[in-house]
């Protein structure tokens, strides 16, 4: 099993290219089931989360071809004619629950497994059912799987969500895109890959408008046809590497970057203390002179501060002057980086859903265990600020959520290097 080695060798300098969103592009995907013709996405980040899509939409009968070294993915459905997404795919990762609202409209029933995905919480799927059902399917739980079926197809409702789930918005909103009549869906997720799936929806002749509130509106339409559509950035990544410069000092510049996609988060970063600005090509963050102030975070649905950031937030304020509350409102269990870090001398305290972080000097290199994607890389930013050698174990998590992760930091002048056992 792969482990990644960082040493921390002082201040990071240089630019990094800022990936296409894996969650953005994981949602576009399953949408080519909608048209019999081709769907083409750029900017695809390579991942093994996308290959996974890709085998899963292989299995539903989507011929797929990825072409200029897998930035580009050309899918066509025309001959897809399975509904049955299968346990052995869809328990890799999480959003292959996908396919189900896609599935139901183009066949008028489908077979999904239950998803697997990262141990950080139930995420369950009792949202997305609500949905889908409210359009006139009707679902059952059976043996692990969803059986799912609209024999008289699918029909405009209104839906009210109790949580902003961002994959029950994407799931109602690509069934509803050819269902009869209007759809509203209130208290949708507002996600820029929300915004991002409703603009290739609607380049490929859908109907939609509320994109990016929580009000979401369309108008069901007869059919689809192809498209192009270029995958958003991935503003999760693009937040990871802004910390690199701040943990190490010194300063990065994010191409591609945009803070409009994390306003919460520069926010919280600039009254730590950091500098960023905008480029013609980006984001240039520095760390300004002295140590970085303590902040209180509490996670949020978009546009509040990320959950997919509160790892790596973690990791800087581990070195911060003062002490810093986190509170994790999105997902239970997604402090298992903690401990991981407390191995590297940072002072943590868990109670519940609150992890209070009192600021040390100086973290120090230690073996360390990955539990999750964001865990992974808030590990390998500690080691970034850490004396000595971190031994980063389970990096596979890694290679579902950043590409090139080794090469991008080592880009800037970081010690990293990823080592086979």
């Amino acid at each position: 099993m792969d482990s990644i080695v960082v040493k921390g060798n002082g201040p990071v300098k240089g630019k990094i290219p800022v990936a296409g969103a894996k969650n953005a592009c994981l949602g576009l995907m399953p949408a080519t089931l909608l048209s019999d013709e081709p769907l083409t996405l750029t900017n695809v980040p390579r991942l093994a989360d996308i290959e996974t899509a890709t085998q899963l939409l292989r299995s539903l009968g989507v011929e797929t071809s990825s072409l200029q070294d897998g930035q580009v993915l050309a899918l066509s459905s025309q001959g897809a004619d399975n509904p049955l997404a299968h346990y052995d795919i869809v328990r890799k990762m999480r959003a292959s629950n996908l396919v189900l609202g896609p599935l139901l409209a183009r066949h008028g029933k489908a077979i999904v497994s239950l998803p697997g995905g990262c141990a950080i919480g139930a995420r369950p799927m009792d949202i997305h059912v609500s949905g889908l059902e409210a359009l006139g399917a009707r679902i059952e739980l059976k043996d692990g799987y969803l059986h799912a079926e609209a024999p008289n197809g699918l029909k405009g409702a209104q839906i009210d969500f109790r949580f902003a789930s961002v994959g029950a918005t994407e799931n109602v909103m690509m069934a509803a895109t050819t269902a009869k009549g209007t759809t509203v869906i209130n208290n949708a997720a507002r996600e820029p890959e929300i915004v991002d799936l409703a603009r290739c929806l609607t380049a490929m002749g859908a109907q939609i408008d509320g994109a990016g509130t929580d009000r979401i509106e369309i108008q069901g339409v007869d059919r689809l046809h192809g498209a192009t559509h270029p995958v958003v950035v991935d503003r999760i990544e693009q937040g990871t590497y802004m910390l690199a410069p701040v943990v190490a000092g010194g300063d990065v510049e994010l191409i591609g970057g945009r803070r409009d996609l994390l306003q919460s988060f520069c926010e919280k970063l600039e009254e730590a203390g950091v500098s960023i600005t905008e480029t013609a090509d980006g984001l240039l963050v520095k760390r300004q002179d002295g140590p970085i102030r303590a902040v209180d975070v509490r996670t949020e649905v978009y546009p509040g501060f990320p959950t997919d950031l509160q790892a790596q937030m973690m990791a800087l304020l581990s070195t911060a002057d003062g002490t810093s509350v986190l509170e994790e409102t999105i997902f239970e269990n997604r402090f298992m980086h903690a401990p991981e870090l407390m191995r590297m001398g940072a002072d943590i305290e868990i109670n519940g859903a609150t992890a209070t972080v009192r600021g040390v000097k100086q973290l120090k290199g230690a073996p360390v265990m990955a539990t999750d994607l964001r865990a992974s890389v808030s590990l390998i930013l500690a080691g970034l600020a850490a004396e000595g050698e971190t031994i980063v174990s389970r990096v596979y998590h890694l290679d579902r959520g950043y590409e090139h992760v080794v090469r991008k930091f080592r880009g800037i002048g970081a010690n990293i290097e990823r080592i086979s056992s």
